[in-house]
Formats: structure tokens, sequence, C-alpha cells
């Protein structure tokens, strides 16, 4: 599969570069400064660009056959927008270019997985994520109306522990406390789902 990983420099979207590169995917990184992905940079092909510019996607995404991105805000609590122009920015150049396969990572609490959370949860999302949440929410929404073969993924707070591979995954799950799942498990969620239909046209929710 020729897949362009967009986020590939930040703690999932490596997870997700390496496990496409280690089975055989042919993998285009778009990154604003290729020298961030390191020791990847040999194993992928890089292509300098801003994930929230159609035209930048539309160029890398060419001759490719999904997308799936990773982007996040680290460890800003502040949206700037970055979800609702990325949302944007993907969705038209993938149908501009015949892309139909998108993987888009969100977050566990946006949109209605919120009226699924516990209290705990339900604290922090109206609180402290409050602005990405709602930025994320407006981007989920768009996707899904795109009109191309999408998967949303809701995650519960990532860690950045090892991958266990015995991990939730389901159109909706119960909600106890605040769980948690690791950026390795969630990357190989999406790294499964963009090879497949199952999830097409569906919003998954993971956790540990």
């Amino acid at each position: 599969m020729k897949l362009l990983i967009l986020g590939a420099t930040g703690p999932t979207g490596r997870h997700l570069v390496d496990l496409a590169q280690r089975s055989g995917d042919s993998v285009t990184a778009l990154v604003r400064n290729p020298a961030t992905l390191g020791d990847l940079t040999e194993k992928v092909t890089p292509v300098t660009g801003d994930a929230t510019s159609h035209r930048d996607i539309a160029a890398a995404a060419a001759g490719h056959d999904a997308i799936a991105s990773a982007l996040g805000r680290g460890n800003s609590v502040r949206a700037d927008g970055l979800f609702t122009r990325a949302s944007a920015a993907v969705t038209g150049a993938a149908n501009e270019v015949g892309v139909s396969r998108l993987v888009w990572l969100s977050s566990f609490g946006v949109g209605e997985t919120f009226g699924w959370s516990s209290t705990p949860q339900k604290v922090i999302y109206r609180t402290l994520l409050r602005s990405i949440y709602a930025d994320k929410e407006i981007a989920d929404d768009r996707i899904r109306s795109s009109g191309l073969d999408w998967t949303v993924v809701y995650p519960t707070r990532l860690t950045h522990g090892p991958a266990q591979g015995t991990y939730s995954v389901g159109d909706r799950l119960p909600m106890k406390g605040n769980p948690t799942i690791s950026r390795a498990d969630v990357a190989a969620f999406m790294h499964r789902a963009v090879h497949g239909s199952e999830w097409i046209h569906r919003s998954p929710v993971i956790t540990d």
C-alpha cells in the first residue's frame, strides 16, 4: 500500500510510520521539517509541507492508496484551529486527487462520545481539553460528511507505554474512571484499519 501519513513526527505518528514501513508499505510522510524524522528519514519518502494546506496535501497524496492522520497538539491544550483547518485541507485534497481512504485520529470525549464518558473523564473534557475537543468535533463532523471512506478513531487517554495488543475496540465501550491506551496500540489499530474495510464509515472507540 502507498500510504501518506500526517503527524508522522508526533509520538503516535512515529509508531505508525515504523509499523507501516516494517510491514512493507510505501510510506510518504508530510512534515514541516524532514530532519525531525530522525532515523526514519531514509526509510520513508519525506515531503516538506503543511498539514493544513490543501495544496501541500494534494501534492503529497497524489498516487497514494490511503491517508492516515495522527496529527496532535502535543502538550498544548489550545487547538489554534489545527484540526478544523487540517480536516478541510485533507478532505478537499483527497477528493481532488482521488484518494478515498482516510483514517483520522481523534480523541474519546469528542462529540457524541462525551455522553458515554465517565464522571472523571467529563471533568477533564469540560475544562482542560475544552478548546481542543471543540475544534476536533468540527473536524470529525467534516470528515464524516466528506464522501470519503473514512474511519475516525477515538482513543482514551494516551500513554507512552509499549504495545499490549490486548486492547478493546468497538463502536461504543463502557467507561469507568479514566482509562488509558498506549500510543503504540493506537498506531497498530490505525494501521490495521487502513488496510481493511471493517471500520469504513465507523467511529471506533479504543481503550486498554
